[in-house]
């Protein structure tokens, strides 16, 4: 009975000594750290899992430390692998493997070659391909997840064909999936918005203050603004225009993708044609959408959720997006092995090798999820960003918009959430908005900057999903995509700051956007002649060299 006794008193301990392990301790500004030492050490040293496991690491033994635990080694370790496990979103991860798997077998079937050769008699040169590429990213609205994989799917065999680099393919990829997301009022990101806007006391419905907020959202308007002058007036600068012109002197031999390893994929046979490059990624489309409303209600018995609108306000994109790859994915075995383009051995060799491409990918994923649940879950910095808003925010009156933008900017870097960012930041904004202009449209200026800085942090964060799914849409090394994409984010973001400046003290939307986006067009004018007149003394430096 003893023996009873003492294992029970065991294991009530152990069950105690496991929940202390997982609640969360305010660290105040130490819970920057993690994500400041992973962005840095992946800028600095270009290899992003080790700097990801570093800052995830980091930010446990802060936890470790805060908790007064026993065994700082373990407790650490545990914590870091705790949040890998509990953090993991595993429909998004089935999804992206099932999407590289349809990726793979199309191109074993021919069907990735021969739309690229029927694309590229359509489209004639580089500038068609990338305004092709950002309409197309436009137009798939619904879910920036679905948008990032889907397009470089589709384009990249177009891209490729032009040798527009990798890097530019993922910039404008990303670039037309949250930005475009944000401001379209369906979407996955429309309905995140609506509910946190129920929970925020704001005056209307959720969708009338949601739509008030588009004209207004100057960093989506601007990034996708800037998308277009790139597409048509080649304004390269930095890292990017470097990348530009390897890819035009050398294509792709010996290029790496998103982790850095060959891309080529062995076609089997050469009698596929356009119709199996196009059949299933349109049955991905409309499997999709249909999954959405399917997962949203719309056909479920609750008649509140019976139009378009309300389901996909209440749908969840993770398992939609797996029932409509995978839909997909009998759609092509249908027409491959049905049409014996493939044996059922090649397409199934084919759906393994898609799903190991994915791989590396999945892990950065899940890494940088884990990361952003340290800082979240277990070190609350959104308390802490909370508290500076709710302490500071009162008396700053017209420059509200502006330092908003910049504080759910920097969370949202910070975090790689955009949801998450808005998910806290909107209900404490809007307070502090309507206590300082009841009836004007401070209130709507406002709530447009904390979305527009959400998905400026997202856009540029290296543990962003978006982004490092972008990476995986485009092929690109991960850490290349961030550091060529960062100074475009940057100027973007620094023409908003203007813009919410301008309309914090005006309320017009006109004047406040023009503003920012004739500052933006400037700034990328000077830096492109800046690099067109240093490439034109480095080749006359060539071909003149000075004598000594």
């Amino acid at each position: 009975m003893e023996d009873g006794n003492s294992s029970s008193a065991l294991l009530i301990t152990k069950v105690e000594a496991c929940r202390k392990l997982m609640e969360p301790y305010y660290a105040g500004a130490l819970s920057l750290v993690p994500p400041i030492i992973a962005v840095a050490l992946a800028l600095i040293t270009k290899e992003v899992f080790s700097s990801l496991l570093l800052g995830i690491l980091s930010g446990t033994l802060i936890y470790t430390i805060g908790i007064g635990h026993d065994d700082i080694i373990i407790g650490t370790v545990q914590n870091a692998f705790n949040m890998m496990v509990t953090k993991v979103d595993m429909n998004i991860i089935i999804f992206c493997s099932l999407l590289g798997s349809l990726v793979y077998v199309i191109a074993m079937a021919g069907g990735s070659r021969a739309y690229g050769d029927w694309a590229s008699k359509k489209i004639k040169g580089r500038r068609s391909a990338l305004l092709s590429t950002s309409v197309l990213g436009a137009f798939i609205f619904i879910d920036d997840y679905f948008n990032c994989l889907t397009v470089g799917t589709v384009m990249r065999p177009i891209t490729d064909k032009y040798r527009i680099s990798r890097a530019k393919l993922a910039y404008i990829i990303d670039s037309t999936a949250a930005p475009v997301c944000i401001i379209a009022p369906i979407s996955s990101w429309a309905a995140a918005v609506g509910s946190s806007l129920k929970t925020s006391g704001i005056q209307g419905s959720e969708m009338e203050a949601f739509i008030a907020s588009i004209p207004w959202n100057f960093y989506a308007l601007l990034s996708i603004s800037m998308v277009l002058l790139v597409a048509v007036g080649n304004f390269d600068f930095g890292l990017m225009r470097k990348a530009e012109i390897d890819t035009i002197k050398n294509g792709y031999a010996g290029q790496g993708s998103s982790t850095g390893e060959s891309d080529s994929i062995d076609v089997v046979t050469d009698k596929g044609g356009v119709l199996d490059m196009v059949v299933p990624i349109l049955s991905l489309i409309v499997f999709a959408t249909l999954s959405l409303l399917y997962v949203g209600g719309y056909w479920g018995d609750d008649p509140a959720y019976h139009s378009i609108s309300t389901a996909f306000g209440n749908t969840s994109a993770g398992p939609a997006l797996v029932i409509a790859s995978f839909a997909a994915l009998l759609v092509a075995f249908v027409m491959f092995v049905g049409r014996r383009l493939l044996t059922l051995k090649e397409f199934m060799n084919g759906v393994l090798k898609g799903v190991q491409a994915m791989i590396p990918a999945n892990m950065i994923l899940v890494m940088a999820w884990a990361i952003s649940g340290v800082c979240r879950d277990l070190l609350e910095t959104q308390v802490f960003i909370s508290n500076i808003v709710q302490n500071d925010m009162g008396v700053l009156g017209n420059l509200l918009p502006a330092i908003i933008f910049m504080i759910a900017g920097f969370l949202s870097f910070s975090t790689g959430t955009a949801w998450g960012t808005f998910g806290i930041l909107i209900p404490i904004v809007v307070v502090v908005a309507q206590a300082i202009d009841p009836n004007g449209t401070l209130i709507i200026i406002t709530l447009s900057a904390t979305l527009a800085g959400s998905v400026f942090g997202d856009h540029c964060s290296p543990i962003s999903d978006t982004t490092i799914l972008s990476s995986a849409g485009a092929n690109c090394v991960h850490i290349e995509h961030v550091s060529t994409q960062l100074p475009f984010a940057l100027i973007a973001a620094f023409s908003s700051f203007i813009g919410y400046l301008v309309a914090g003290f005006t309320a017009n939307v006109y004047l406040s956007l023009a503003t920012g986006f004739i500052i933006m067009v400037v700034i990328m004018s000077f830096l492109h002649m800046r690099n067109l007149k240093r490439e034109t003394y480095a080749d006359h430096e060539t071909k003149h060299p000075v004598a000594e």
